[in-house]
């Protein structure tokens, strides 16, 4: 092999692997934001589970995308992992599509699918330009499987050359480990099949010297999987650890019988390529038999061997996936599940804050107080995530969506700045003066107090589920709570003209304390304006 074929043929793998990605991009765009409910909606079913799988898989063209998703659920407790088998396995069906496309005499038309892509990439409407996209993606990867099939055509001919493509294929386990190798490295089992489809079309390649790469692709794809769930959520590791599991076992039970697997696959197609390609996606669907069946024991296994004990450790983000920052509709639903996450936590410390007030809780000051620096450190990685995310191409409503969540994190920020430098210290203020609030007092704060964690429900759900109408409820409830927060005011001050000792004492912190919470309102009330601008 000269050095000018090397390069030139690392060029073609280059195309292919753009080829893929462009593809994967264009279809996650246009079906992205939408794939979510129905993998969601439609995978009770363990059948249906896998058809769901194997249609999100193509669509996304990620099987990362899909197991992302998945993690989403089962954190949240939506879904049971025994339910993710399904989806799983299918997810490994769906990968197998693109390889049937790939080996397909389509490449000889690449450049005609060039045209056509490129045409509904003009097209005005965004649908149709991220199909378009989508098309001219896969459109690459067959010109680039034509390119290198043509490139390493010389080699057929070459003796040293073939003797080193017997040598390799007399040490199965080492095709495998290599292919393994090199799928992980690329994060694309399509490529390195597509790239041994390629020599297969110059006879560089048999059947049975094929069925290693493909077992090694289909291990290599899911360890990019695993080894990005290191130190992720006890859901996260457990459903790549399931994703590894399925793959390993299942080359560990073919990995004997190569011989009669390809003897079987030769009779599915007469040419090479399409046997390839059937051989991938034959292994994968043999393996959803398998375990398809035993979903639910397989799920206590895994649960099993991958411990559902947190590991305590430093505070950190749960659900910003790095794997799917290409991919903005996935990318902006994780963002949006920590945003809840941080909002939760903020919800929890402004419900705990009443407690330190009515008992005098100096102890629980203090851990709220310390609870806002988690609430810091996740504003920090999502407004970061959101940032590396906005360097990828986004939509009107998926731009509209980034300012949406970085405007409420920056809300939860300041209402938790609201409760540990302001709250918090009024009421360290008035343990350490030994004051307490009259009994009417106390129980109007409580009042407000209420009134604003109702509004805080509305907001985090308005943000959620993008509810316009809850949004527009909460801006209607900002003026009542105004209104009620002068009220208060008013009727304090009517306390302190009667002379009541402890409306005197705690006068200056009962009237901060009752603006802090119409501050904390106002912060609440903000999600809604950004979600109704330009309404």
């Amino acid at each position: 092999m000269t050095t000018l074929m090397l390069f030139t043929l690392l060029g073609e793998v280059g195309l292919l692997l753009y080829g893929i990605k462009l593809a994967g991009e264009g279809l996650q765009k246009a079906v992205g934001a939408k794939i979510r409910g129905i993998l969601f909606s439609l995978t009770k079913n363990r059948l249906m589970a896998v058809v769901v799988g194997a249609v999100t898989t193509v669509l996304l063209q990620s099987s990362s995308a899909t197991s992302v998703m998945l993690i989403g659920f089962v954190s949240s407790g939506l879904m049971a992992l025994p339910q993710t088998i399904g989806v799983i396995l299918g997810a490994d069906i769906g990968t197998t599509v693109t390889v049937q496309l790939l080996s397909l005499n389509i490449y000889n038309y690449a450049i005609i699918v060039v045209g056509v892509g490129a045409a509904l990439m003009f097209h005005g409407k965004a649908e149709i330009k991220n199909i378009g996209q989508g098309v001219l993606g896969f459109a690459f990867v067959f010109m680039a499987i034509g390119l290198m099939s043509e490139t390493v055509s010389p080699l057929k001919n070459n003796e040293l050359f073939r003797e080193l493509l017997l040598s390799l294929q007399e040490s199965p386990f080492l095709v495998l480990v290599l292919s393994a190798a090199f799928t992980t490295l690329v994060h694309s089992s399509a490529a390195t099949i597509g790239i041994a489809l390629a020599f297969s079309l110059q006879g560089l390649i048999t059947l049975q010297g094929s069925i290693p790469i493909i077992f090694g692709a289909n291990i290599g794809t899911c360890a990019t999987a695993f080894l990005s769930s290191i130190g992720a959520s006890i859901e996260a590791r457990q459903v790549a650890f399931a994703h590894v599991m399925f793959k390993v076992i299942g080359v560990a039970v073919f990995y004997p019988f190569m011989g009669s697997l390809a003897g079987i696959v030769a009779n599915s197609a007469t040419d090479i390529p399409r046997q390839i390609a059937n051989a991938h996606t034959f292994f994968n669907i043999a393996i959803t038999v398998i375990f398809l069946p035993v979903a639910g024991p397989m799920a206590k296994l895994i649960q099993k061997l991958v411990p559902g004990k947190e590991v305590e450790g430093r505070f950190s983000t749960k659900y910003l996936d790095e794997r799917v920052l290409s991919s903005p509709s996935l990318a902006l639903g994780q963002a949006t599940r920590e945003a809840i996450r941080m909002a939760d936590i903020v919800q929890e410390m402004f419900k705990n804050s009443i407690e330190v007030f009515k008992k005098d809780d100096a102890e629980l000051a203090k851990r709220l107080e310390e609870r806002d620096d988690d609430v810091d450190l996740l504003d920090r990685e999502i407004k970061l995530y959101l940032t590396r995310l906005s360097q990828e191409s986004m939509e009107e409503t998926q731009s509209k969506r980034q300012i949406q969540i970085i405007s409420f994190i920056n809300d939860m920020e300041n209402i938790g700045d609201i409760i540990d430098r302001n709250l918090m210290e009024l009421a360290k203020k008035k343990i350490s003066m030994g004051l307490s609030f009259s009994k009417d007092g106390l129980n109007e704060i409580c009042h407000l107090h209420q009134e604003v964690l109702e509004n805080f429900d509305l907001a985090i759900s308005a943000l959620a589920g993008g509810d316009e109408e809850l949004a527009r409820k909460l801006i209607r409830h900002k003026a009542g709570i105004g209104e009620m927060e002068r009220e208060l005011k008013q009727a304090h001050i009517q306390r302190l003209h009667m002379g009541f000792k402890e409306s005197i004492d705690t006068s200056a912190i009962h009237l901060d304390v009752l603006t802090n919470l119409k501050r904390i309102n106002s912060h609440i009330c903000n999600v809604a304006y950004t979600m109704l601008a330009g309404k």
